[in-house]
């Protein structure tokens, strides 16, 4: 047969091939949207060098491209999907998440049963490029002139669809490693999504549990409460009923005007009950001092102040035509146990303050007058201030407590400045401060002398004389007595732990003070 002949013959081969092969394209990719590739016509025209632009449709029908529009590529189709299911997850709840993770899992092993069709279609597309090429390399060598040049450029439009097939492979390869990966993605979501769903089913078990344990607890509380309510309720009705009862026949026995009558009475009745009391009181008092005068004719003084640590003591006449005792020498005494008694050196004023080496103590106050010496002794012992001691206590857990004082003399002599210092007790020293400049500094030693003040006046339960070393002392007054008492308490109790006794000048201690 000639090749004239033949040429018709090979036109028809390569239009059977490619109808084929298209076939086999549109036959795996069934149920997917995927781009079309450009399929060879029947009329094909070698001369023109390319295929028409032809798209085979469903039935092997021929498609103008012109008449529709281009498919979404499969790759955007998935991204597109996997965004949406992922912005879906944020929003649903862990049961939809898991019911659209299973409906995607599915999904993913549908495409990629199809993904293996269209691979073995792949490998049967190749096998027959391949032959259709020796075929036509075989035509090739047979033919000479314009047939020759057909079948070249018929060779070269079949290198050009193994081409475009091979590119098309590739992308087929790449999507179904995508897919591959989606698959594994909705896979371990959905295993996620089941674990989750399964923790919360757990949780929710639990929290129901929780919730009827403690539904139990709260109806039996409130069963006792009514029980025990009701039970309260009626002793208390029972309770009014007796009480209206006895206020019925208490208004039924008396009437209103008697009782009355009856209250003002009682009221006068007290009144004059109590005018009476505050004039036996005063008859007593006046009666003890007359007995009191006629036992001791020469005590023409008395002790004006109470028997309280941080009173002051002044010593008053009893009588208008008692003699002026401004002038007189007056020393005071601390009774001791036995009937003995310590001088209290410096204390030679009328007045005088206790300090907390009084406490437990009798005091005496000796006068001198016209060669006789006048004794005026406190009706008791000294009793410490009320919360005075626990007050020290709190102090003595600081390292330093500070007061706020005024120097009034220094060396004996009164001090020109009323400023405020600031005088701190410490566990191991005392210090004199004014702003940052300090006055004095002492340690706890022998020579140390800290007690109340015995120059007298009218603020003496407010003062203090400290003396830091030898030739250099201070008075000091305090806000109040309490500051002061405390402060002489507490200096003492931090020297004692310094194996330091810190008494007042010229006072002598005793075992057990």
């Amino acid at each position: 047969m000639s090749l004239v002949y033949r040429l018709p013959l090979i036109h028809e081969c390569v239009r059977i091939g490619v109808l084929q092969m298209t076939r086999v394209i549109h036959d795996s990719g069934e149920g997917m949207q995927k781009e079309a590739l450009a399929m060879v016509s029947s009329d094909v025209n070698f001369p023109k060098g390319h295929f028409p632009d032809y798209k085979i449709g469903p039935n092997n029908q021929i498609i103008d491209p012109e008449e529709i529009h281009e498919a979404v590529p499969l790759k955007e189709i998935v991204a597109k999907e996997t965004a949406q299911l992922l912005e879906q997850r944020r929003r649903l709840s862990v049961r939809d998440l898991k019911e659209k993770f299973e409906k995607g899992l599915s999904g993913a092993s549908k495409l990629s049963e199809e993904a293996k069709r269209r691979e073995a279609a792949s490998l049967d597309r190749q096998v027959l490029l391949k032959k259709l090429r020796d075929v036509l390399d075989t035509l090739k060598g047979r033919v000479a002139g314009r047939n020759r040049d057909d079948a070249d450029e018929a060779i070269s439009l079949v290198e050009a669809l193994a081409v475009q097939l091979t590119q098309r492979e590739g992308e087929l390869i790449y999507e179904k490693a995508e897919v591959k990966k989606l698959a594994s993605f909705l896979k371990q979501a959905t295993e996620d999504a089941r674990k989750v769903a399964e923790e919360e089913r757990a949780l929710a078990l639990a929290e129901i549990e929780k919730a009827r344990t403690a539904i139990a607890i709260v109806e039996k509380g409130l069963q006792e409460h009514d029980a025990a309510s009701s039970s309260r309720e009626k002793e208390e009705i029972e309770g009014l009923r007796k009480e209206v009862r006895e206020a019925r026949r208490i208004k039924m026995l008396h009437q209103p005007s008697k009782v009355m009558d009856m209250e003002f009475e009682l009221k006068a009745l007290r009144t004059l009950i109590a005018e009476k009391n505050q004039l036996c009181n005063q008859l007593m008092k006046e009666l003890a001092m007359i007995k009191r005068l006629e036992e001791d004719s020469s005590d023409l003084y008395d002790l004006e102040g109470s028997d309280i640590l941080g009173s002051q003591f002044c010593i008053i006449p009893r009588f208008d035509d008692a003699p002026d005792i401004s002038s007189c020498p007056t020393q005071w005494y601390r009774v001791i146990s036995g009937g003995n008694r310590n001088l209290i050196l410096g204390a030679t004023k009328p007045t005088y303050a206790p300090e907390p080496f009084d406490v437990g103590r009798l005091l005496q106050a000796e006068i001198v007058l016209n060669a006789e010496k006048v004794t005026i002794q406190t009706m008791g012992p000294i009793n410490p201030a009320a919360g005075l001691e626990r007050y020290v206590e709190s102090l003595m857990k600081r390292a330093d407590v500070e007061f706020n004082v005024v120097v009034t003399q220094m060396n004996g002599n009164d001090y020109s400045s009323n400023s405020v210092h600031a005088f701190h007790i410490g566990k191991m020293r005392i210090k004199l401060r004014k702003g940052w400049s300090t006055k004095a500094r002492e340690s706890y030693s022998t020579t140390m002398k800290l007690c109340g003040s015995r120059g007298g006046g009218n603020a003496a339960a407010t003062a203090v004389f400290w003396q830091a070393r030898k030739g250099l002392s201070y008075t000091l007054a305090f806000e109040t007595d309490r500051d002061r008492n405390a402060a002489i308490m507490l200096a003492r109790k931090f020297a004692s732990n310094c194996n330091i006794t810190l008494t007042g000048p010229g006072d002598e201690v005793h075992a057990g003070s």
